[in-house]
């Protein structure tokens, strides 16, 4: 692989735990059922899919980092709502 450190990939870990969603959520003006504070993971597993010619075995990880991310944010925003604070979504 060649090409400038824009076109190189973070490793997938960096991208398994979600941005904060409240700061994620509230820095918009308007925000929809599709705002995902995983939104980072989600772009590098198809970066990923793009420089490896949609070979998903060789993604596997970043799948997996956006799969946990997911989790984490759902489980934050349960976790949140069960203790009474506000979400926005």
């Amino acid at each position: 692989m060649t090409g400038s450190d824009a076109d190189r990939l973070a490793p997938p870990q960096v991208n398994a735990k979600p941005k904060d969603y409240h700061s994620k959520f509230s820095a918009r003006t308007t925000y929809s059922k599709h705002t995902d504070p995983c939104e980072d993971a989600a772009k590098a597993s198809l970066k990923c899919m793009d420089k490896n010619q949609y070979d998903k075995d060789k993604c596997q990880d970043f799948f997996q980092a956006y799969r946990d991310c997911k989790r984490a944010w759902l489980d934050e925003r349960w976790n949140d709502r069960r203790a009474g604070r506000s979400t926005p979504v």
